[in-house]
This record gives C-alpha cells, sequence and structure tokens, in this order.
C-alpha cells in the first residue's frame, strides 16, 4: 500500500457494472520525504477506483495491483487501483 494525495476526479461517460456505487480519483503517490517534510516530489498520477469518497487534497491509502481487486470478491472487476482508506493523521 502507498500513500497518495487526490488531486482531481475522472468522469467517465461509462463504466463497467461491477463498477458502480463508486467513482474514480486522480492521485499523485507520494514518497516519505514528501510526507515527513513536507516536500514537492510526487510520482506519476494514478485512477484510483474510490467508494470511500475522497475529496481534492486527502491522503489515502492505496493498493495496487491483484491487491486493488480483493474488495469485490470472486467480482471480475477491470480496475488497477483502490482507495483502501482515508487518512486523517500521519505520525513520525
Amino acid at each position: 500500500m502507498r500513500i497518495a494525495e487526490v488531486i482531481g476526479r475522472v468522469t467517465l461517460s461509462r463504466s463497467h457494472p461491477s463498477l458502480r456505487g463508486g467513482r474514480f480519483a486522480l492521485a499523485l503517490p507520494m514518497p516519505l520525504s514528501a510526507l515527513r517534510d513536507g516536500g514537492p516530489e510526487r510520482g506519476d498520477e494514478v485512477v484510483v477506483y474510490d467508494r470511500l469518497g475522497a475529496g481534492v487534497g486527502a491522503l489515502i491509502g492505496l493498493s495496487e495491483g491483484g491487491e486493488a481487486a480483493n474488495p469485490f470478491g470472486k467480482q471480475k472487476t477491470p480496475i488497477d487501483a483502490y482507495c483502501a482508506c482515508l487518512i486523517d493523521q500521519l505520525s513520525f
């Protein structure tokens, strides 16, 4: 799991039926130096499926790959990244 900052939303004209009830957010993964020191470094943008309602500027826990499909059980879903949690506070 990585920590990322939500920077926007993705609008779809059509979506897969298994993805009803959620939305897609655009997020930038953050390296440890950015989290600890507040530096400007960020990773490449990632489109994330979100059922938790993360808004712009929110910090989220981001699962990718096979782990991203785990919340859906045996139902096949076409996603590569999933918003697993909303982060209120970080302590180092």
